[in-house]
């Protein structure tokens, strides 16, 4: 009797285990059903109301992106893709320079947040500052760039890097600023620096913060490329965009978005996926 009792609760866990992996399998598999059905519902919507206006220059037919795509990412009749450029070769210029720009705004914002969550009277000055800049949209100070910098390279990452500097900023001055003061002082007390305290409490604690600013700020450089190459952006995506626009080519518009939009999911896969491996403890108690 005395021996049998305890393995009763030693069983428990080995039963429960299958089933939460079975229903955490079956809420993938719904997931994934959910949002194949609506990507192929809006597909059809799209089909439907390209045959209804008759207006390939307001809605291009699918049919007609996918020719789009054929024709910008091969050679044909000795025109090579779209402006002597293929489409993955004006993505790829793009994201090098929203990869260059959210790094350096990234790096300038959680370095520029963390010593307004930690020194009170810098961030009673910069914060004004930094919502001022957040306010800005990209066009506005692009054309100050220009006087700068000229047409080249310099402007646009000047652009993304300051577009995706106040996410990150914001993010990490707030959770820095509402880390848990016991904490601190605990560490404080052991005999730990300031910076060591910031290092190995503060930080930590604020990575979950930090990365929500890292995953804004990749997404408003996405939404600031076009911008960013309105002047001289060929090679580039949002170069390709800005001189179908002129000459009224939808199809190719839509497909550029389609490229910026498919590669910005992929980016974000990436950093929710970096996410959950480096902040395990995120959503537990």
């Amino acid at each position: 009797m005395s021996i049998s009792a305890p393995a009763r609760p030693a069983a428990e866990p080995v039963v429960g285990g299958p089933r939460v992996t079975r229903g955490n399998s079956g809420n993938r598999r719904r997931r994934v059903l959910l949002r194949v059905v609506a990507l192929v519902v809006l597909y059809v919507l799209w089909e439907i109301t390209a045959r209804i206006m008759q207006n390939p220059a307001f809605i291009p037919a699918p049919g007609a992106v996918w020719h789009q795509l054929i024709v910008t990412s091969t050679t044909h009749d000795g025109v090579r893709g779209y402006s002597g450029h293929l489409l993955i070769e004006h993505l790829g210029v793009s994201l090098r320079r929203i990869l260059i720009g959210s790094v350096v705004g990234i790096a300038a914002g959680l370095l520029i947040g963390v010593v307004m969550g930690s020194v009170s009277w810098i961030r009673v000055v910069a914060e004004p500052v930094v919502t001022f800049v957040r306010a800005l949209p990209p066009l506005a100070y692009f054309s100050l760039f220009i006087i700068w910098f000229g047409i080249d390279e310099t402007p646009k990452l000047w652009l993304l890097s300051i577009a995706a500097l106040p996410p990150v900023d914001v993010a990490t001055a707030a959770a820095v600023y509402s880390a848990p003061t016991g904490l601190v002082e605990a560490a404080r007390a052991l005999g730990a620096s300031r910076g060591q305290a910031i290092r190995d409490v503060v930080l930590p604690n604020a990575l979950p913060e930090i990365f929500t600013g890292i995953r804004l700020a990749v997404g408003v450089a996405y939404s600031s490329v076009v911008a960013a190459e309105t002047i001289n952006g060929v090679p580039g995506i949002g170069g390709l965009i800005r001189d179908a626009q002129r000459y009224s080519q939808t199809d190719v518009v839509v497909l550029g978005l389609f490229a910026i939009g498919l590669s910005g999911l992929l980016i974000d896969a990436l950093l929710r996926t970096a996410e959950t491996r480096l902040i395990p403890w995120r959503g537990r108690s």
